[in-house]
């Protein structure tokens, strides 16, 4: 009985969260300051799901340090995607294969 309750009280607060937008807000917003900070909010909200895990995904914090660090580099540079993911990729199991050497 508990457990049905709390995915009802999920439901409603998802609902709500995705309903009021839609019926508070009819006309467009004009406010360039809260049109930007609506603009960024997916990107926050990815980077701050996404971010921490990068850290613990790993089996050392070095390793994940190596391929966030070929990850912003090579995203810097303009790099697709799977570019940037298959670098950072690679980073983290060079990374990984050198680690046990440096550290005896």
């Amino acid at each position: 009985m508990k457990t049905w309750l709390y995915i009802a009280v999920m439901a409603l607060v998802t609902y709500l969260i995705r309903a009021l937008p839609l019926t508070v807000f009819h006309k467009k917003i004009q406010n360039r300051w809260v049109r930007s900070f609506l603009y960024y909010v997916p990107y926050a909200c990815l980077s701050a799901m996404t971010f921490p895990a990068i850290f613990y995904a790993t089996q050392s914090l070095w390793s994940a340090a190596a391929g966030v660090a070929v990850a912003l580099v090579l995203a810097y540079f303009g790099r697709s995607l799977i570019v940037v993911a298959a670098g950072a990729c690679a980073a983290v199991l060079i990374a990984e294969q050198l680690l046990p050497l440096f550290l005896r």
